[in-house]
């Protein structure tokens, strides 16, 4: 296994190998650039979908098939924040999206293997470019490139997860080298890439906690997190979106999941890596359809780790107690990982949501009771030490 063959690599983890700042798309898409570019602006007018409406279809099917990837992904990139912009842009969601964004926004997707709605790739993996061209690629150095409505919440939450990505480049690589090290029975090796993970772990969790400095949890959840629900279990949108000009969705609405950072792929490669495992529960299953909804080279990295990681069993059949001390300490970065999420869903989320009138503050967008599981993951996670 090479992290290359993923399109992956220790610098970026699974952030983009290009800045989306840098892609130059087919004249065609002119007017959708444009748009995205004032997207903003057309959701403060309050008529976001009379212009959205306007868009013409760039009729990309073709182009999608066989354009450069890092091209299609940028077009993701913008295609998906229109379309979570006209379906969340005003007060009533439509039953409809107009063939105008769903024949290029399906196209896209196809090419992609995704779903045809804001993925966390599009949203954060893809979207972002450095400030200063000249200085490295750091958090104090990249900016948010596509908004919704924009500011200093809605653009901190994004980069805190670009510096998490980040950071965990290192974990996917030595993950691969333990992969190797644990199979060539190379016990030393083994302790030394653990502890380096270890303190890649450290540096993920000082990121992680400087959520709070600039984005705001009564601010997140009424001006951030709606723009990036989906249309699964959403009684906004009764059972689902049509995509309009798509034949082989039939007239019949499509209940997709919205963009969430449980997405992301660091937590299940090393759920993967260490070996793991979750008892069934709706969290579970919610989780295992997600994975459908990343990258397709992220999807097989996880699943090549899987099958390929006997590190668990080669800790336990070592005899070394500090191996076993650095594997363990690693489960207990993940599990502190996890229990950091799980307060952040609370105050971010169900405190919000509490002062609701009718609302059920423990029911995730996706239609899970995602408390109660959450502290059940973390607390499997915290268990499986060796």
């Amino acid at each position: 296994m090479k992290l290359g063959d993923y399109g992956l690599s220790r610098e970026r983890g699974y952030l983009a190998a290009f800045e989306i700042d840098e892609i130059t798309l087919p004249d065609q898409f002119a007017p959708i650039i444009a748009a995205a570019e004032t997207l903003s602006g057309l959701i403060t007018s309050g008529q976001v979908r009379r212009w959205l409406d306007r868009l013409p279809d760039p009729h990309i099917e073709d182009w999608a098939v066989t354009a450069p990837e890092e091209q299609v992904r940028a077009a993701m990139v913008r295609y998906s924040f229109l379309v979570q912009a006209y379906v969340w842009g005003e007060a009533e969601a439509p039953a409809h999206l107009p063939a105008n964004l769903s024949r290029p926004m399906v196209a896209i997707a196809d090419r992609l293997g995704q779903a045809p709605l804001l993925p966390y790739s599009g949203y954060v993996l893809d979207n972002w470019a450095r400030i200063d061209k000249a200085a490295p690629l750091a958090l104090d150095n990249v900016r948010m490139v596509q908004n919704f409505a924009g500011g200093d919440d809605e653009n901190w939450f994004v980069l805190i997860h670009i510096g998490i990505e980040l950071e965990a480049g290192v974990l996917l690589d030595n993950a691969v080298a333990l992969i190797a090290a644990s199979e060539a029975g190379d016990a030393t090796t083994c302790e030394r890439l653990l502890n380096e993970m270890h303190a890649a772990w450290e540096r993920i969790y000082e990121i992680f906690k400087r959520m709070p400095e600039r984005c705001d949890p009564y601010v997140y959840f009424h001006r951030v997190r709606p723009w990036i629900h989906g249309w699964a279990n959403n009684p906004a949108l009764n059972g689902g979106l049509v995509y309009e000009g798509i034949a082989k969705y039939e007239g019949k609405a499509q209940a997709l999941r919205g963009q969430t950072g449980s997405q992301s792929s660091i937590v299940p490669a090393m759920d993967a890596l260490f070996g793991v495992k979750h008892s069934d529960d709706p969290l579970k299953a919610f989780l295992d359809e997600l994975h459908h909804y990343r990258p397709v080279q992220h999807r097989r990295f996880i699943e090549d780790i899987g099958a390929r990681s006997t590190l668990r069993h080669f800790v336990e059949q070592a005899g070394s107690q500090p191996l076993k001390d650095a594997f363990n300490a690693n489960l207990e970065q993940v599990a502190r990982f996890r229990t950091r999420h799980l307060e952040y869903a609370a105050s971010y989320i169900n405190r919000q949501a509490s002062a609701l009138p009718g609302n059920d503050p423990d029911v995730g967008t996706g239609g899970t009771p995602f408390m109660k599981y959450l502290k059940k993951h973390r607390d499997e996670n915290a268990a499986q030490v060796v």
